[in-house]
């Protein structure tokens, strides 16, 4: 059986088992914030993925421009990019002409499908990322999201995005790619607005996710968004903001993540001992942040023994 006939099995079981009142309850209430003229994100929850808030816990934004709607992420299902879809509609009747992906994690981009194929743009390594590991992320999302994943599938970007500017129904758009969340990050700042659009390279009062990144490149990218003169940042997730605190803070979250395990590494700690624990009271308050702590710790300490013992082995 294949992997889209045994979710319909499952999904179908589902289904059957919920009263009939509850049908038509996946609704995300999505609800467009203006943070600039022109510009609209739906701000997600600082929560993990659970089947009470369908796994509404990205940011995503669009921007009305004269030659029609330019997306940025488009959430964690289709029923998400659906309903992200009928609210722009409710706003405008221009088309949507471009969507950027900001990376290749499944809540920013198994809405893709609700879009143009023509229009879904990424950076080659997201593209990438996500033809290898999308099926994986949709088990995964149907897992824990179960009903409000229903109908979702991977639309992997076909358009590759490369630095530099583009203009979009007079909105001038940089296009910057990076490193360090993830191998394919890319961030969109609209220099009409000085919004920027920075993805999962910044989060905001929730402990960020770690399982594709790379420390030293994550804080250099940081280093190079915290030069930039920018009216409004959006991060992957948390509010819309101005000024660099959440900037700062996600590389205070990366600092010390980064030193703690590779000390408790070059300790000869092992990863019970380092996963009970706990978080510097300065990052105690941000959402789920024990839950990525230990996600973190059991996605990064292994290859930090494996290492310590190399090291070892050579002396």
């Amino acid at each position: 059986m294949t992997r889209a006939a045994l979710r319909a099995v499952l999904v179908a079981a589902l289904l059957h088992a919920i009263p009939a009142h509850c049908a038509d309850a996946w609704d995300y209430a999505l609800q467009p914030q203006e943070i600039a003229p022109d510009t609209w994100v739906f701000v997600g929850r600082a929560e993990d993925f659970t089947f009470a808030n369908g796994g509404n816990v990205v940011n995503t934004g669009f921007v009305i421009t004269a030659a029609g709607v330019v997306v940025i992420d488009t959430g964690p299902t289709v029923r998400y990019g659906q309903q992200m879809r009928a609210a722009i509609r409710r706003l405008t009747p221009l088309p949507v002409v471009r969507v950027f992906n900001t990376h290749h994690h499944p809540d920013h981009v198994l809405g893709n499908a609700v879009f143009a194929a023509s229009t879904v743009e990424a950076t080659a390594e997201a593209a990438a990322a996500l033809r290898a590991e999308g099926a994986g992320f949709v088990d995964n999302m149907f897992r824990l999201v179960r009903q409000w994943a229903t109908g979702t599938e991977v639309a992997v970007p076909t358009r590759v995005a490369v630095d530099g500017p583009i203009t979009i129904g007079g909105h001038t758009f940089e296009l910057h790619r990076m490193r360090g969340h993830t191998d394919g990050d890319l961030v969109i700042v609209d220099r009409t607005t000085g919004v920027a659009f920075v993805g999962d390279l910044v989060f905001d009062g929730r402990a960020p996710t770690t399982p594709h990144a790379h420390p030293d490149d994550w804080r250099a990218a940081l280093a190079t968004l915290r030069r930039w003169p920018v009216s409004v940042w959006v991060p992957g997730h948390g509010p819309p903001s101005r000024g660099t605190d959440a900037i700062d803070a996600t590389h205070a979250w990366i600092d010390w993540l980064d030193a703690h395990l590779r000390t408790a590494a070059a300790s000869g700690r092992d990863i019970t001992e380092v996963l009970r624990d706990p978080v510097p009271a300065r990052f105690a308050t941000w959402g789920v942040v024990d839950a990525e702590y230990a996600r973190s710790v059991l996605q990064r300490f292994p290859a930090l023994e494996r290492a310590e013992l190399k090291r070892a082995d050579a002396r």
